[in-house]
């Protein structure tokens, strides 16, 4: 098998998997949906001044990520409470962490933009299943979103927590932002959540969305590197791709990592993970080949350009 043969099951470029007025979308009713996905969702729009776009959740709760620009969101839930509230976002992703708006199954959603420029906004979702009743409506404030920086060297990386347990009390999803500052790797070493084993690993469909940011003062192409592989023998897998602003790669199993920021570009990526299994968990396993290398960190200081949005 050549290096990166399943690309075409599991990469989308931008542009080529629409849903209606989101221009990204991993949904069942995408221009290119993905055969047996089936816990996790994302919609991305790019929305002009005073425009919007409304969603109705259905059996899904959502996340509201601004990627860049404000935006007012109103939110109706399955009881009829009503919710109307502004978030502040930012320029970009590479601007620092931003609040965000939690909906429950069952939530009409209307979010629109507050700048004068085109903003882009990401709804995360995944069918809410785990509890018996809808979550309650929430907006985090930035200041409550935890920022971890892992790794150390050229491992360094940024973690932001926008709905992770320790932040959200969600029903079903896990949900990130990853910053890599140019010329470091992340997801490293390369990882899986494609089990359940109780106290130790969890099931975990897992989608990133990509954006990167060039650092070259003549403004070179930014680009970064995923990968993603085969874990046993009879669930091969087989992908590495160069991935740009817009791009999705899809982790329907397997290990993955490294993902690698080119030496003249930032990387940026937004994870969203669910899973079949009762409890609503980030639970890995490193490749027993490359976990070694989470020792060496102690003998190493972390990447001084993170955090990229600087200290809050």
């Amino acid at each position: 098998m050549s290096i990166g043969a399943d690309n075409a099951s599991w990469v989308r470029r931008r542009g080529t998997a629409a849903d209606g007025a989101f221009d990204v979308a991993v949904t069942p009713t995408a221009t290119a949906p993905v055969d047996g996905w089936q816990h996790t969702r994302l919609r991305v729009a790019t929305v002009a001044p005073g425009d919007g776009v409304e969603h109705d959740s259905g059996d899904e709760e959502t996340l509201v990520v601004p990627l860049s620009g404000s935006f007012r969101v109103e939110v109706t839930e399955a009881d009829g409470a009503a919710h109307d509230v502004v978030l502040v976002g930012r320029g970009s992703v590479f601007d620092g962490p931003t609040d965000v708006v939690y909906a429950g199954r069952g939530s009409r959603l209307r979010v629109w933009s507050q700048g004068s420029d085109d903003g882009r906004v990401a709804l995360c979702g995944a069918p809410a299943t785990k509890a018996t009743e809808p979550k309650p409506f929430r907006h985090v404030g930035v200041a409550e979103v935890a920022v971890e920086l892992r790794g150390t060297g050229r491992a360094s990386r940024e973690v932001r927590d926008l709905g992770l347990p320790d932040v959200l009390d969600a029903d079903s999803f896990l949900v990130c932002e990853v910053v890599t500052p140019a010329g470091n790797w992340s997801s490293w070493p390369p990882h899986k959540h494609d089990e359940e084993r109780p106290g130790e690993e969890t099931e975990l469909e897992e989608i990133y969305y990509v954006e990167t940011r060039s650092t070259d003062p003549r403004g070179a192409d930014p680009v970064g590197y995923l990968r993603v592989y085969g874990s046993s023998a009879d669930r091969p897998l087989d992908v590495l791709a160069e991935v740009r602003t817009g791009d999705l790669v899809l982790v329907p199993h397997g290990w993955h990592g490294p993902a690698v920021a080119a030496p003249d570009a930032d990387l940026y990526y937004l994870n969203v993970m669910a899973g079949p299994g009762p409890e609503r968990a980030w639970r890995i396993c490193d490749d027993p080949a490359h976990a070694w290398v989470r020792e060496s960190w102690a003998d190493d200081e972390v990447d001084p350009r993170l955090p990229v949005g600087g200290t809050r």
